[in-house]
């Protein structure tokens, strides 16, 4: 009956009451009446219907006044309810309702227009499971202090599951009975370290996110059994391209090496070899060892510290494309044109023998200042075809339209104390954007493979941008002084190219191209290919990196199912429609998961690097501009906020429309791309925040 109940409610916009409804439904008899009773309640339960206070029902989604969503509270107490498709709702402590830190919540709009708000009416769920904290002593009781400071809560710790603790002791605790509204009691799941040894606040922010250290004893169990050499056996039925000259790029200190390129050029045309690690064959469903890869979804790399996917025993070792030793891998090879149409290709099983572990530094050294590092002799001129080849395929790339951003990235180096002492951009060079461009080639052969055979698959997707986030980026760049000639009205990565070029040499064109990124939806993995905007491409995977991606390790099986056992059989398609579904889902989630653990790392590590600096002046340009204050980032990307009280010699105020804050007497000015001058005044590695102070130079005193 729910369905009938929705149904008849989906074009409804009054609330109705329950008679109403059964009258709606056609309903004749008591026990229909009460049928009916039950399956509502049970939809108000689900937060599919809103029952207001007069007992009327309406469908949740045509109550424009009303938004489900996660709560995000400031620790100054206020926070913003989390909106996909809107802008996020502010509320005040006043109207938080006893809602904490990423509750979701129903919350009623009580304010619109330029700074909407709104008020938590119920709380919906609470995922107060797991907290990682570090362990107090309060009037001789062991309490748990959370890492996430906006997590203002009580939690008692039983004395049970505290008897090898001490304080500083940093742990995993299960939340397992509520007090009081704020007050919890807990028991101690795992001691992670002390908060003075090293790597702990890395493995603490790990444990926060649900990225476990340890492989479960079963795995371990599992890995026993795999041998750390291939033997002769596992050949069989293999392509053999020990001949081939094919080696790795990578970091100088990477250890999973998971992707091996090989080229040949033949008739004018270029045999372009991507050779990847098969974790298939070791990694399989239905074992320990595959449901911690699954679990886990992903690697992550927190500064310099590697979460694996799967153990090191794997990952670095028979697994790890490493320099001499033969390994087993899938090959796509691909027979591409001077314009960089891929004419032919095959995938199929094979063995490697990796004749060089390069790496990026000593790889872009020959590709751009014609130096070859020794050891590198034999291969400096196929490197050099290989980067013509690389040139081709990122030029039809982006004649397609794949839109390249060119944000930078954050390196955290760190001494063998696990202390921040440098933080510097990551390079983007020749040797990376080659590898780069050959991985995009293979996943988007593989994608199109099977795509074209019209199988249950996994797809890496990228949605096409929401109209009105791109109409407010545009007005914000108006807003600038700038007259945009790139028509929006029907978005493509086209209109997204030109909308960078446009801005290529206005001085804020970094600021500015990082809120054109964010106003765009995220990627993520889905069954369903709807294409992925951001390259340009209809068919997209991820295929190249097995050893550190869940999705990459299910499509080498579904290759393998597809292509070599060739089982197309009802019984397997209808299990992959089902877990494909899933399995998609369960990946984005751990790449989020993956993605917010190496942000929370890199700002704690940037503010432990910044309490060594207090006192210093830097120039930085302003990257975000808000009520309380703006952002001012730095040339090595630490940003730092500058607070509206610090600001000396008039008031000023909150221009949202322009994202700027300007003097009620001077009219002095701070908008988003300004450069300043600043002083780091505080910083603290236990808060991840860093605090700026705007310095006067001789231009302001005149």
């Amino acid at each position: 009956m729910k369905e009938e109940i929705l149904k008849v409610l989906n074009n409804v916009y009054e609330a109705k009451t329950l008679i109403e409804i059964n009258d709606l439904l056609n309903l004749t008899t008591v026990e229909e009446f009460k049928e009916l009773t039950n399956n509502i309640n049970e939809l108000v339960d689900s937060y599919d219907i809103y029952k207001t206070k007069k007992d009327k029902y309406l469908l949740m989604k045509n109550c424009p006044n009303l938004k489900i969503g996660k709560i995000d509270i400031n620790k100054k107490g206020f926070g913003f309810l989390i909106l996909d498709k809107e802008d996020d709702l502010y509320i005040s402590e006043d109207n938080l309702n006893n809602a904490i830190n990423n509750d979701i919540v129903l919350v009623e709009v009580i304010k619109k227009g330029i700074k909407p708000e709104g008020k938590v009416l119920n709380i919906i769920k609470r995922d107060l499971d797991n907290v990682v904290g570090e362990v107090i002593l309060v009037n001789d009781k062991f309490m748990l202090k959370p890492d996430d400071n906006k997590l203002i809560i009580d939690i008692f710790l039983s004395k049970e599951t505290t008897k090898n603790c001490v304080e500083g002791h940093k742990v995993l605790a299960h939340l397992n009975k509520k007090l009081t509204n704020k007050s919890y009691l807990a028991d101690v799941l795992k001691i992670i370290g002390h908060k003075d040894d090293a790597g702990i606040d890395i493995l603490s922010i790990a444990y926060k996110h649900n990225i476990i250290n340890d492989f479960n004893p079963e795995t371990l169990k599992e890995i026993e059994k795999i041998p750390s050499e291939v033997n002769n056996k596992e050949l069989i039925n293999r392509t053999n391209l020990t001949d081939k000259i094919i080696f790795t790029i990578d970091g100088k200190d990477t250890k999973d090496i998971d992707d091996a390129i090989s080229l040949e050029i033949k008739s004018n045309r270029y045999i372009l070899g991507v050779h990847i690690a098969d974790v298939s064959h070791y990694v399989k469903e239905n074992t320990a060892l595959g449901d911690d890869a699954y679990n886990r979804g992903t690697s992550a790399y927190l500064a310099d510290t590697v979460i694996p996917m799967i153990p090191h025993k794997l990952s670095n070792g028979i697994c790890s494309l490493n320099e001499g030793v033969i390994r087993l891998t899938m090959s796509c090879v691909m027979e591409i044109d001077k314009e960089g149409n891929v004419l032919k290709y095959d995938i199929f099983p094979s063995f490697i023998k990796s004749r060089k572990k390069m790496n990026y530094t000593d790889v872009n050294l020959i590709l751009e200042q014609n130096i070859i590092p020794e050891g590198y002799e034999e291969f400096a001129d196929i490197l050099r075809e290989m980067n013509n080849l690389a040139k081709i395929l990122r030029k039809k790339k982006v004649n397609n339209g794949y839109i390249e951003f060119e944000i930078p990235e954050a390196k955290i180096i760190q001494d063998e104390n696990g202390h921040a002492i440098k933080i510097e951009k990551r390079v983007q060079a020749s040797g990376e954007s080659l590898i780069e461009d050959f991985m995009i080639a293979a996943n988007v052969t593989v994608a199109t493979h099977i795509a074209n055979m019209e199988l249950p698959f996994i797809y890496r997707v990228h949605d096409v941008p929401n109209q009105d986030k791109i109409d407010d980026f545009l007005n914000l760049v108006k807003t600038l002084g700038y007259q945009i000639h790139t028509r929006t009205n029907d978005i493509t990565p086209k209109t997204m190219q030109n909308l960078l070029h446009e801005l290529k040499d206005k001085p804020e064109y970094y600021i500015l191209s990082t809120l054109l990124l964010r106003s765009m939806k995220k990627a993520e993995y889905s069954k369903t290919n709807i294409g992925h905007f951001g390259l340009a491409l209809k068919n997209y995977t991820h295929f190249t990196s097995p050893i550190r991606r869940l999705p990459d390790l299910i499509v080498h099986r579904l290759l393998k199912t597809y292509l070599i056992d060739k089982d197309f059989s009802m019984g397997t398609i209808n299990y992959l429609e089902s877990y494909l579904v899933t399995a998609a889902e369960h990946a984005s989630e751990r790449e989020v998961a993956s993605i917010n653990a190496e942000r929370d790392v890199n700002d704690m590590k940037m503010a432990e690097y910044m309490e060594a600096h207090i006192g210093e002046e830097y120039d930085g340009i302003i990257s975000t501009v808000t009520n309380f204050g703006f952002f001012v980032e730095l040339e090595n990307l630490i940003e730092g906020l500058v607070h509206v009280n610090t600001l000396k010699g008039d008031y000023y105020a909150y221009v949202p429309e322009n994202l700027s804050l300007i003097g009620k007497s001077t009219k002095k000015t701070y908008r988003i791309g300004d450069k300043v001058h600043i002083k780091v005044v505080n910083a603290s590695k236990e808060t991840s925040l860093i605090d700026f102070e705007i310095v006067e130079n001789k231009n302001d005193r005149n």
